[in-house]
């Protein structure tokens, strides 16, 4: 026997607010054209004001808890995955943690930018392995479009807010690839790349949030290329090839980077999820976007062997396999 973390409940938030290519065109210097070419980005959510990453977390983990049929209070672990913070401490967890009523246990930010939902799989997965935890809400959750430079056409018509959250819960395994639960997750990053994404503000060097600066082209090429290799990494550790994945739910960055993923793995673009037409790129958030919209419309279903992965600043990059 095997411990295994097995996802019982998935959820997920989108702010109320949309904001069309076409709303951007009147202020951006852009084209609805412009943007699903190079994007396949038709809209995206932006959070209103007030509305913190902490709003969209709650909401999100309520919606998994209550898909799980579980409360606050049979969670033992609370990571967000978040670049985009209420405030530079404490973390927001903290705030998730309170509202959803379970004082006392571990709660914690965790920072891999777009890579973070998971970082934050793999993290969970290591406590409930070690017998740490026994159920754990892992969140992404951002408001991105606070740290956007309005008048970058190059970087604003690519992002937007929301969240989503998983409960994963610890369940006896057989110790083979057919056991429900996280099978693997493998995780990299290179800090050679720090300044082909990221924010240019920090506590430590302009005391600013700072704005989102991204270099696309070089994102772009070792885009496809790490994530290629990190889904092969994954396939190679359990012995499957890629026609056993039934679902592969990327990192919601850019439709033309999960087409050219897809055609590298010789993967059925008809297995990909893909929601970032509907909400572009919420970093951390889009991975359990997209796997709420696929459970939501019966598409991923129990038992499925689902591959997740994604890239971001740092870089940072991962895939996690599941059979969900």
């Amino acid at each position: 026997m095997i411990r295994r973390s097995v996802i019982q409940g998935v959820g997920s938030y989108l702010p109320e607010k949309i904001v069309t290519n076409a709303d951007l065109s009147k202020f951006v210097d852009t084209t609805d054209d412009w943007i699903v070419e190079r994007s396949g980005i038709r809209e995206r959510h932006i959070a209103a004001d007030g509305e913190m990453t902490s709003d969209l977390a709650i909401a999100a983990a309520t919606k998994a808890l209550a898909a799980a049929g579980r409360d606050g209070k049979d969670v033992d672990l609370f990571i967000i995955a978040t670049a985009t913070p209420d405030h530079t401490f404490p973390a927001t967890a903290a705030r998730v943690q309170a509202a959803l009523g379970r004082p006392g246990v571990p709660a914690f930010d965790l920072q891999a930018v777009c890579s973070g939902f998971v970082y934050g799989l793999a993290t969970a997965d290591n406590f409930i392995k070690a017998g740490q935890a026994k159920c754990a809400v892992v969140i992404g959750a951002e408001v991105f479009s606070r740290l956007l430079d309005w008048k970058d056409r190059t970087t604003c018509v690519l992002f937007g807010d929301g969240a989503g959250a998983v409960v994963l819960t610890a369940e006896n395994g057989e110790g083979t690839t057919k056991d429900r639960g996280i099978l693997s997750t493998h995780l990299h990053s290179d800090g050679t790349f720090y300044d082909m994404l990221y924010a240019d503000g920090g506590p430590s060097s302009t005391q600013t949030t700072g704005f989102v600066r991204m270099k696309g082209k070089e994102v772009f090429r070792h885009a496809v290329v790490n994530l290629a290799e990190a889904v092969r990494e994954a396939l190679a550790t359990n012995q499957f090839t890629i026609d056993d994945v039934d679902w592969l739910v990327p990192h919601q960055a850019n439709k033309r980077i999960l087409d050219s993923t897809a055609d590298k793995l010789g993967l059925d673009p008809a297995k990909v999820i893909v929601t970032v037409d509907k909400h572009a790129n919420t970093s951390a958030a889009s991975i359990p976007l997209a796997l709420s919209a696929g459970v939501a419309d019966g598409r991923i279903k129990k038992g499925d062997l689902v591959l997740m992965e994604a890239m971001g600043g740092g870089f940072t990059w991962g895939s996690a396999l599941v059979r969900m």
